[in-house]
């Protein structure tokens, strides 16, 4: 049987009902933009994100740019992030004229490496932008400590302060110590692309905040920089959320939970069937990364308090080759991401260079990302590891 990535259509065929319904109470009302609709997610959102506030924009990468400008980030400022990412995060940075700083990965949980990023701050760094990959969050107390350092230091001489700006754009409902995706910088970025865990019917996303101020500014920004109405102190930009958008993702809210701990049980199960495949596995957490010697696979470890798997993801040293053998078999399979950020031509003016950046290199090399949807069964994921091993057996892998 084949089996994609993603099946949108079953999910869609479980809630059916309850989608139609909320889209054509929207066209009913004919409010298309912003509204009753629109608030009623972004206090849904607040609330499930542990946040105060929340401010539906036009998409992820928005919600990115919306933030940098938010705090007039832009020409001669630096912004730290990971090259181990989607475009958008080091394109929203780029995009207002400020200059990405990149700092390597753990390769335990693919984020940004917290020891690292010390080393990179200078005098022009004014935000920082830790990723949340795959559905795990990065390792906060120490980014939030060193925040906090550094922004003390910097009041005692009246400079202006780093920001940390969570990218959630996978993350919703992951949670670090308690706390949730979102909650614990000045700013929470989030998508809803339509493949994400909580996905809407085209583009959408939110910024959440804890600061009333900070999430009154976002609202005036979205809607480019107009309050009261034609009247502009700031630039901001076209960045409102559909209300269409807005209706759909409200009811697929309701059932996020129960998608995410199906999508835990599918990580699970997976584990266990490569653990009985009799292939040599390993951990994340358990692979001497010093090293070059790797198991024939090796799985992701869900090292923080939940891990929503909004991609479960592994590592092989013929990836391609896998790759090439899953799409023969009919199994969906995709790589996030094949060039590290710091590689990309658009960011050559950087100067960076092939191995300044090992693990996100390295990774960017060895990993696919492996069905994982809720609606995937047992015969599914069976059928997946049998082909997995077929392959690494036959190439002696």
């Amino acid at each position: 049987m084949n089996i994609p990535l993603l099946d949108l259509k079953a999910q869609y065929a479980t809630i059916k009902d309850e989608i139609d319904a909320a889209v054509a109470d929207v066209f009913a009302s004919q409010y298309f933009i912003n509204g009753p609709k629109v608030a009623e997610l972004e206090k849904a959102v607040a609330a499930y994100s542990q946040c105060a506030h929340a401010c539906g924009v036009s998409s992820g990468s928005d919600a990115l740019l919306i933030a940098l400008m938010v705090e007039g980030i832009g020409a001669g400022d630096e912004v730290i992030t990971t090259p181990y990412t989607f475009f958008a995060t080091a394109g929203a940075i780029a995009r207002v004229g400020a200059t990405p700083v990149f700092v390597d990965i753990d390769p335990v949980t693919y984020n940004i490496d917290p020891e690292k990023i010390p080393a990179a701050i200078t005098d022009r760094t004014r935000a920082i932008i830790p990723v949340h990959l795959y559905g795990q969050m990065a390792d906060m107390t120490p980014i939030l400590d060193l925040v906090k350092s550094v922004n003390l230091q910097r009041e005692t001489k009246n400079k202006k302060p780093i920001h940390l700006i969570e990218d959630a754009a996978q993350a919703i409902g992951a949670e670090y110590k308690g706390h949730r995706a979102g909650s614990l910088g000045d700013y929470g970025c989030f998508s809803f692309f339509p493949s994400k865990n909580l996905g809407g019917a085209g583009d959408g996303g939110m910024v959440t905040c804890q600061d009333k101020d900070k999430a009154e500014k976002l609202q005036i920004f979205r809607s480019h920089g107009s309050r009261p109405k034609y009247f502009h102190k700031w630039i901001g930009g076209n960045f409102r959320l559909d209300a269409l958008q807005a209706a759909v993702l409200r009811v697929k809210l309701n059932h996020l939970d129960a998608w995410t701990a199906k999508r835990q049980h599918n990580a699970a199960r997976y584990n266990r069937l490569f653990a009985a495949s009799g292939l040599e596995i390993a951990f994340t957490a358990d692979v001497d990364w010093a090293s070059y010697d790797r198991p024939q696979v090796v799985l992701p470890s869900a090292v923080q308090d939940r891990h929503i798997y909004n991609q479960y993801v592994i590592r092989v040293q013929n990836r391609d080759g896998l790759r090439a053998f899953l799409k023969d078999n009919g199994i969906g399979n995709e790589v996030y991401y094949p060039v590290s950020l710091h590689m990309q031509e658009c960011f050559s003016y950087l100067g960076y260079g092939e191995g300044d950046l090992p693990q996100s290199e390295q990774a960017a090399q060895e990993t696919v990302a492996l069905p994982v949807y809720p609606e995937l069964n047992d015969a599914m994921a069976e059928q997946v590891i049998e082909k997995v091993k077929a392959f690494l057996v036959e190439q002696k892998i």
